[in-house]
């Protein structure tokens, strides 16, 4: 299948072909609002070269550009640098930057070109940028790979990062390939980039949070996988500056509350969330009324939270209005939604959770 989107967080992809009619929907624009402009119409790629002749490309990198002079050089030099010895084909869209995006990228045209890496080059130079997702959907409608591995503009490919993606997407072809990361500066999101890194590929199921949250959740409804390759192919620069910093945190949310009741809940006759706090509460007041009633207990470990006995839920329309049990961890039952941070505590919530001898995805998700 030929997908549309960069999926898992933090975690770049290269996925297989898909047809039009298998498409997802455009859910980057929806996570990341841009402003729209109907005079923003996309423009004719400027440069293709002829692909009647040529042979099949296998892997097409998908890379959308806005005012991104900053960190191009280094993007498209990584580009250079692939050791992948398949047919390769950058598919560039540029949206409406205003900065020396256009020249730096046709200087690369050539460099990329004289090494038989084809390049394609559209865009639109309207008044306002169109959206991350927009570009992503431009760039791969112009490309003609059987695979598709998404770079971002301020971002960078370690040389085997193309060849070792694509032969994992060789061996699990339904399945989107993620790789570990590291951030620039090494020190910016650290717990976040030493989470990322630690996961497994069923764990990318059970703990990841996509960016493109919608499109990976279409993808797993539509029985596909996720793989991992064990090894750091990408670096992330972390600038205030990022497309990631405009995501709607409540949108995010949202959407991750109907995939977890979607996904499990619908599943469960009953549940216990873990964290009587603030996002335990948080996630209750989320939840379906029908879901709502399957909740029969808060748990924590916070003796102040367990002496309250119970959470109230003073918003509930319901007469009486809903009182959930909170209980220390030891006394609840599984299956437990978890609401705690990872690596916040100093390893105690781990060999808590370690300590009752449950298994991921069947005794416990996280949502965290």
């Amino acid at each position: 299948m030929r997908n549309s989107y960069k999926a898992v967080v933090a975690l770049d992809t290269l996925r297989p072909e898909v047809s039009s009619a298998d498409r997802a929907p455009n859910v980057t624009d929806q996570l990341l609002p841009s402003p729209s402009s109907a005079s923003a119409q996309p423009a004719a790629p400027i440069s293709v070269q002829s692909r009647e002749n040529g042979s099949q490309i296998q892997v097409s990198i998908i890379l959308p550009v806005h005012n991104a002079e900053c960190w191009l050089d280094d993007c498209l030099q990584s580009v250079l640098e692939q050791d992948f010895e398949g047919t390769l084909e950058l598919s560039i869209f540029n949206d409406a930057s205003k900065d020396k995006s256009m020249n730096i990228i046709n200087k690369w045209k050539i460099k990329l070109e004289t090494l038989g890496i084809r390049v394609i080059i559209g865009g639109h130079d309207s008044p306002f940028p169109r959206g991350v997702g927009f570009s992503k959907n431009q760039a791969i409608a112009q490309s003609s790979g059987s695979y598709l591995c998404f770079l971002d503009s301020d971002d960078v490919m370690m040389p085997q990062r193309v060849r070792l993606q694509y032969k994992a997407a060789i061996q699990h072809p339904n399945s989107i390939i993620g790789c570990q990361v590291k951030r620039e500066p090494p020190n910016s999101t650290e717990r976040y980039t030493r989470w990322i890194n630690n996961l497994t590929s069923k764990q990318l199921i059970t703990q990841g949070v996509p960016e493109d949250l919608l499109f990976f959740y279409h993808h797993l409804r539509k029985g596909g996988g996720v793989f991992l390759v064990e090894q750091c192919l990408l670096l992330y620069r972390y600038h205030p500056y990022a497309a990631t910093h405009s995501v709607l945190e409540s949108t995010i949310w949202q959407h991750r509350v109907q995939f977890l009741e979607e996904r499990a809940l619908q599943h469960w006759t009953s549940f216990t969330i873990w964290n009587a706090g603030k996002q335990g509460r948080k996630l209750y007041r989320s939840l379906s009324p029908i879901n709502q009633k399957k909740v029969v207990a808060f748990c924590d470990v916070d003796e102040n939270k367990i002496k309250k006995g119970f959470y109230s839920y003073e918003d509930s329309k319901e007469r009486p209005k809903p009182k959930i049990p909170i209980q220390h961890f030891k006394d609840a039952h599984p299956p437990f939604v978890i609401c705690v941070k990872l690596d916040l505590t100093g390893g105690t919530f781990e060999k808590n959770l370690e300590s009752l001898n449950l298994h991921e995805g069947l005794d416990y998700l996280h949502f965290s």
